[in-house]
């Protein structure tokens, strides 16, 4: 297993020194945004880790073996590497079996980090029930990781484009605690309030850690997701996002378009109709979770 993970310099050092770490995926630099954005949205990511004091370890695979970090060039090849894999649970081992190159959603990041020995990871958003799943059946392997790896998630909650309320149930019968961070409403991606209750909140660090550390001392599997609202001043309001959503999801029936090439599309589609807003919020709150993100990581170190 040692041959299959790679550590970047930074987080190789990090590790030895035991400073906080923080896992960031790679499908939001693959599939997310266009290049040279994409490039610039993660290194500005990495920094925020580095100056809310920790290390970032953005996953990917790579020749053959699975990245915990990626140097600048890696970075920068990686950026350049649209037509990567999107990985998850159930295509990262053929992708390192085949040495292609990857990108990391959701599940694959958390796989890779538990691997690594990293507890926190920072994402934009999670996957989870879409609409329509009682015909589809499509939902999002990220709910069932969350269920079963031992890492705490740091997110806006789950892709707005989603059937949100599904998403909690499915979530409440995996025994996944849900927690928003400062405030009673479970936010929605681009918006502050999704309309829905948070099962349960938090509203420090410190707490979210402790959360995390007892956990393991119970042996109970699985991590926990903590919603991290988007900040104030960069959220689209639910009331102006929802009817952008269901013209864009209009779109994808009309289309034909199924499985992993949904929230791509979704994604492209909000932001050509937001006229490249959405963008902007999903940039805000990504910086947001990994200020987040790093305070807890910073917390579990402490508490260790």
């Amino acid at each position: 297993m040692k041959d299959l993970l790679a550590y970047a310099p930074e987080v190789a050092a990090a590790r030895a020194a035991g400073v906080p770490i923080v896992a960031l995926e790679s499908t939001i630099i693959t599939h997310g945004m266009p290049y040279p954005q994409n490039l610039a949205t993660a290194r500005a990511v990495e920094a925020e880790v580095r100056a809310a004091g920790a290390v970032p370890a953005t996953i990917a695979v790579m020749g053959g073996r699975l990245r915990i970090g990626l140097g600048d060039d890696a970075l920068d090849a990686l950026a350049r590497t649209p037509e990567a894999m999107k990985l998850s649970r159930a295509d990262l081992a053929v992708c390192l079996a085949r040495g292609a190159t990857g990108a990391t959603t959701v599940a694959a990041t958390m796989i890779a980090a538990h691997l690594a020995g990293i507890a926190v990871f920072a994402t934009g958003g999670i996957g989870g029930v879409h609409r329509g799943a009682e015909q589809s059946f499509d939902i999002s392997a990220d709910l069932r990781e969350l269920a079963q790896t031992p890492v705490t998630v740091v997110a806006a909650g789950a892709k707005a484009i989603l059937d949100l309320p599904k998403t909690l149930e499915v979530l409440e019968t995996f025994g996944v605690p849900v927690i928003a961070f400062g405030q009673d409403a479970l936010p929605a991606f681009w918006s502050r309030d999704s309309g829905l209750r948070a099962p349960l909140r938090m509203d420090s660090a410190a707490e979210i850690a402790a959360a995390h550390r007892m956990r393991a001392a119970l042996g109970l599997p699985g991590g926990q997701l903590v919603a991290n609202p988007i900040p104030a001043e960069a959220e689209i309001a639910r009331a102006e996002i929802t009817p952008v959503i269901e013209r864009a999801l209009a779109e994808v029936a009309a289309q034909g378009i199924a499985a992993k090439a949904v929230t791509p599309f979704l994604l492209a589609r909000i932001f050509a109709l937001t006229e490249g807003r959405s963008l902007a919020a999903n940039i805000a709150l990504v910086l947001a979770n990994a200020r987040l993100a790093a305070a807890i990581a910073r917390e579990i170190a402490t508490q260790a």
